[in-house]
């Protein structure tokens, strides 16, 4: 197998793989005993490549058991994010600790669809990143259209019911402007945040719209300052855009059928690329131990180095590594 992804995929030291994804078995660390499972399936931004990265971190440097589930192509069995109807694998969440979900208008059938909705109405923590607002597009099953991004009786759908927002419109402009992490005022001593100073966090996905204020309990904990360019030193964008700026990371909780709170953090920002940046790869493990109810646990210098060779794919539809089976990320 030869393609440019290849030297990423070489040094992840995965443990087992297959068909239906990757598990990295989790070392030392306080995430030792826990169980997440991550749930890729985007066609645009790349978390077939960012969430194997993200679990390698969690696993390697914070002792977390990591699943990592994909779009799968029928036909081949390869990582196929345009494959909108499959993902294998989801009957992991059954004895999950934590979901954390980067998929883009999904219309899984009920035998899959039914594992999430059974996560989510349990009462267990969630994480939801970028296109998690908008996860779900249901056409051709039924049975869940409640949970499409656009659904009118449960408004919003899963986005807005469960993450605290859905698809609405880029508020920056797409791949021209990127965003800053700015702490929301009030928010400098939120768990989530130990360690990322304001204005440090800046990645090249831009700010998403969002309905102020957010619904129930949400607080918001970064907004997104749109800068001009595509590069960390870019300048605010002057203007409208800033005024006011929009959420890009906050908590809330969802209570679901069993009746049980579930703590929820969601980021609006996210993509293979965003990983690259320190601050955000902290703001995603601390916001896993701050879901997880382990607050106590995050230290503000807490290792979130990068692990192996990571050169991600620039974010762009049908931009995808093709050939790649769950299988091949465990090559040496």
């Amino acid at each position: 197998m030869t393609h440019r992804l290849l030297p990423f995929l070489l040094t992840l030291g995965l443990s087992s793989a297959s068909g239906a994804g990757i598990v990295f078995e989790g070392g030392k660390g306080p995430g030792r005993g826990k169980h997440i499972v991550l749930v890729s399936g985007d066609e645009e931004y790349r978390s077939e490549e960012a969430l194997p990265q993200l679990a390698r971190i969690l696993s390697a440097r914070h002792g977390f058991k990591c699943t990592v589930l994909f779009a799968i192509d029928k036909t081949d069995g390869t990582i196929n994010p345009n494959q909108a109807d499959n993902i294998p694998g989801l009957e992991a969440l059954a004895k999950a600790d934590l979901m954390l979900i980067f998929t883009r208008f999904r219309d899984l059938p009920d035998d899959q669809m039914k594992h999430i909705v059974d996560y989510v109405n349990s009462g267990r923590p969630i994480v939801g990143m970028r296109t998690a607002t908008h996860a779900f597009n249901f056409k051709l099953h039924q049975t869940y259209a409640a949970w499409s991004w656009n659904n009118k009786e449960w408004d919003g759908g899963f986005g807005r019911q469960v993450l605290g927002e859905t698809w609405i419109r880029h508020h920056g402009k797409h791949a021209v402007q990127g965003t800053r992490g700015i702490i929301a005022p009030g928010q400098e001593s939120h768990p989530i945040l130990r360690g990322i100073a304001s204005g440090a966090l800046w990645v090249p996905t831009d700010v998403y719209a969002a309905k102020l204020p957010l619904p129930g309990d949400s607080l918001t904990l970064l907004l997104g300052q749109v800068t001009e360019g595509m590069t960390p030193d870019s300048a605010a964008a002057p203007g409208a855009q800033n005024e006011p700026m929009m959420p890009v990371a906050w908590t809330r909780t969802y209570t679901g059928s069993a009746g049980k709170a579930a703590r929820v953090f969601t980021t609006s920002m996210g993509s293979s690329q965003d990983l690259s940046d320190a601050s955000f790869r902290r703001l995603m493990v601390n916001g896993v131990y701050w879901a997880l109810g382990m607050e106590k646990a995050i230290q503000p210098t807490s290792n979130v180095d990068l692990v192996g060779e990571y050169k991600p794919s620039p974010f762009k539809f049908n931009g995808h590594v093709k050939g790649v089976k769950p299988e091949d990320l465990t090559a040496r």
